[in-house]
């Protein structure tokens, strides 16, 4: 596996939305990624094993000294290949570049090993609301 990793690389709905459904175990949609990395991120980062995504992950920002790991997926065919890792590492380097003080991570228990051991993220206090729909 020839993994490379771009910082705001291109990118197609489809592929990003395909690799999603799978990582996330639902159903494909019509999702428009292009319009909401373009409205509210810093920037993303593609893993390409050749011309096929197997990696990606969205950093949003408040557009001065915070960043957000957000949409993290991984193809499972690649994972344990360092490509999560390989994902982090360019993100947290790109937003350190923009001027970014810290990277925030937000994650299900079973990737605290991940995030905490594999990325070094170090846990912090948090709150969460659950918001009704609308």
């Amino acid at each position: 596996m020839a993994i490379t990793f771009t910082w705001r690389g291109g990118f197609d709905n489809s592929e990003v939305e395909h690799l999603h459904a799978a990582g996330f175990d639902r159903e494909p949609s019509a999702h428009d990624w292009r319009a909401q990395v373009d409205r509210h991120s810093l920037g993303w980062v593609n893993a390409r094993d050749g011309d096929r995504l197997v990696g990606w992950v969205n950093v949003a920002w408040d557009g001065s000294g915070h960043a957000f790991v957000l949409d993290t997926v991984v193809a499972a065919d690649a994972r344990r290949h360092g490509v999560g890792t390989g994902l982090i590492t360019e993100a947290a380097r790109q937003a350190g570049a923009a001027g970014c003080e810290w990277l925030h991570v937000d994650f299900e228990e079973h990737l605290r090993g991940f995030y905490f051991e594999a990325c070094g993220f170090r846990p912090t206090a948090a709150g969460l609301i659950a918001l009704p729909s609308a």
